[in-house]
Parts: structure tokens; C-alpha cells; sequence
């Protein structure tokens, strides 16, 4: 089974988009400014990535996709969050995102701070309205909870986030390295596979699976962003290129070089495609995913 990924893409992009925005509607009594900075940075035009292999993963299990839609926005709501603090003067010190000035740039470095909490905190009640999940029984719905919230917290996300400040300037081994992207990058993007298996119905066999697939796609995602660092165009990424080697950052071609790096973006993809082998035409998406990977531009 074929598909267009761009298509795909660009399809599950616009349910995702209106889903957003219905979830956000519920912020109208909240501060007028606070909004516009939250909604700022939500609809800056990200590729929406981690709710889409939410949807595609309860698709690859036979599941209702519409089903994982409350975990995909709220999917998102922490994936925003977590640039809008990573931009910021006391993080990575970022002037741009997605081709505009980022959020502290055009709101001011508290509003960016409190619209980051905002998302980081609504994300978990979304994900607590029973009533977003009609006819997906409550044990389900709280190890979804369970899941992002260990995958955002301490022991991923955040966790990687800190070892990576920490190394900054640093000579560390391929070990620390992978402890901080499997961290901060991958452990939200398995969380969303996984959430997304759970919410369809998924067999142990197929979540572990999936699971596999969504480490190795988490790692090769971000493997391919340190590339495109040293090597993609301003204007294609929408953000500033170099700075990982400005600031010194624990990167793959830091620590490997470009060449290693390039073979090791291919080498886990191919891998998280063979996580996959069990599945039928209903995981094409997610095949064609793990290839976008390493071929993507920005």
C-alpha cells in the first residue's frame, strides 16, 4: 500500500489545526494577552508531528483515530510549550521560530514563560475531560495520562533538557548523548505512538512494537535537526543555523561527525520501519514517516 505522504500530511495537519482550536476556544475568559501568546505559538505552522503519529498509530492498530484526538492536541500543547521555554534568553537564546520572532521576542519574557505553563497545564486537563473520550473506558485514558506525563517530566523531556544544558561546552561520549535526545526529544515522540496505540485498542504486542519504532524514530528525528543545524538554510528552517556549534551543544556530528551521523539517521529509520514488519497496509503512514525523517529539509 502506497501513500502520499504529503498528502497524508497535510490532511491530518488540518484536523488536528480545527481540533486546536476548538480546544482553545475554552481560554476566551482568560487574559486577552495571555491568549494571543499561547495561540501565538500554537498556529506558528508546525508540522504538528507528534499528534499526527498519534493518529496514525491508533490507525495502524485498527482503532478509531478520532478517538486519540484529545491526546494529540494535548500532545501538541506540551510540544509548543516546550520550544516557547527552550527560545527563551536563559535557555537557548532563540530570535526566531518558524520564520517569526519567537514568542519572548513579541510578548516579553514573562508572557512567554506563564503561556508555556498555560499549554503545559491545560494539556493535562484536556486529557482530564472524560467527556473528550466517549466510549474509551477511563483505565485506558489514565495510562495515556501516565504516559505523556512521565514522557514531559523528569524522566524524559525535561530530564534530557537539563543534561543537555549541563553539557554544554563539554566533551561527552556517544552514552550522554543518547541519554539526552532519547530524553528530550524521543521520549515525547514514543509517548505519542504509544498513546496513540493505547487509545486504539492495541495488543501488548502491537504497543511494544510500536514503541520500538517510536525510540528509534525519536532518535533519528533528532539526529537529522543536529544535521540540518550545521547544514540546513535559514530560510527553509525558519530559525537560526550554527548555533548548536556556537553554543557548543552535545550534538551527533559534534560528537561522531557529519558522515557517522548521516549513517546513523538512515540506520534508524531503517530500523524503526522494521518494528513494523507485523503490521499491515494500515501502518504505511507510519513507514513513510520514519523515511521523511531523514530526508526532510527542515
Amino acid at each position: 500500500m502506497k501513500i502520499n505522504l504529503e498528502d497524508y500530511l497535510e490532511s491530518k495537519k488540518k484536523i488536528v489545526d480545527a481540533a486546536l482550536e476548538g480546544c482553545l476556544s475554552g481560554l476566551s475568559s482568560v487574559p486577552t494577552t495571555l491568549v494571543e501568546s499561547v495561540r501565538y505559538s500554537v498556529f506558528a505552522g508546525g508540522k504538528r508531528l507528534r499528534p499526527i503519529l498519534c493518529l496514525a498509530s491508533a490507525e495502524a492498530v485498527g482503532g478509531d483515530p478520532g478517538a486519540a484526538l484529545p491526546a494529540a492536541c494535548a500532545l501538541e500543547m506540551i510540544h509548543t510549550y516546550s520550544l516557547i521555554h527552550d527560545d527563551l534568553p536563559a535557555m537557548d537564546d532563540d530570535d526566531y521560530r518558524r520564520g517569526k520572532p519567537t514568542n519572548h521576542k513579541v510578548f516579553g519574557e514573562g508572557l512567554a514563560i506563564l503561556a508555556g505553563d498555560a499549554l503545559l497545564t491545560e494539556a493535562f486537563h484536556l486529557l482530564s475531560e472524560k467527556e473528550r473520550f466517549k466510549g474509551v473506558p477511563a483505565d485506558r485514558v489514565l495510562r495515556v495520562i501516565r504516559e505523556i506525563a512521565r514522557a514531559a517530566g523528569p524522566f524524559g523531556m525535561v530530564g534530557g533538557q537539563v543534561v543537555d544544558i549541563q553539557s554544554e561546552g563539554r566533551t561527552v561520549g556517544e552514552e550522554t548523548l543518547y541519554f539526552i535526545h532519547s530524553r528530550k526529544t524521543g521520549a515525547l515522540i514514543t509517548a505519542s505512538v504509544r498513546s496513540g496505540a493505547i487509545l486504539g485498542d492495541a495488543t501488548e504486542a502491537q504497543t511494544h512494537a510500536l514503541s520500538q519504532y517510536g525510540r528509534d524514530l525519536g532518535l533519528a528525528f533528532q539526529v537529522a535537526d543536529d544535521i540540518l543545524n550545521v547544514e540546513g538554510s535559514r530560510e527553509v528552517l525558519g530559525k537560526e543555523t550554527g548555533s548548536d556549534t556556537r553554543r557548543r551543544k552535545a550534538t551527533f556530528p559534534a560528537v561522531v561527525g557529519l558522515e557517522t551521523s548521516r549513517r546513523k539517521a538512515r540506520e534508524l529509520a531503517a530500523h524503526a520501519v522494521v518494528h513494523l514488519e507485523d503490521f499491515d497496509g494500515k501502518a504505511e503512514p507510519l513507514r513513510a514517516i520514519a523515511r521523511y525523517m531523514v530526508e526532510r529539509k527542515s
